[in-house]
């Protein structure tokens, strides 16, 4: 749930999203030890996303994107990349649209 839209019904009441992260980081080392202290925290991952999508309010699904994004690439020092979707469910629209959305990559710098 997130506050984010430009009608402003959209911005009085968190609404539904769905949130897709891909992340890119060599993983060589867990593949090769089995160890889960040489992968990705998938779990601080996940945690950075839903406080950027619950700690802010945005106009633009863009900007939720973004920040989800920066958020998961502080989550790991092994990020190196990080693709985000951002699709809001139901968009108020006066089409037939069960989803919009969303995605973006982004580089740890």
């Amino acid at each position: 749930m997130a506050l984010c839209g430009a009608l402003p019904e959209e911005r009085a009441r968190p609404q539904p999203f769905e949130l897709d992260v891909d992340i890119g980081a060599d993983l060589a080392l867990a593949g090769r030890s089995d160890d889960l202290d040489d992968t990705v925290d998938y779990g601080a991952v996940c945690a950075a996303a839903c406080a950027a999508a619950e700690g802010e309010q945005f106009t633009l699904m863009e900007a939720l994107a973004q920040r989800v994004a920066e958020f998961c690439l502080g989550a790991d020092h092994r990020v190196q990349w990080v693709t985000v979707e951002v699709r809001k469910l139901r968009p108020p629209v006066p089409h037939h649209l069960s989803t919009s959305g969303v995605r973006i990559t982004r580089h740890r710098q």
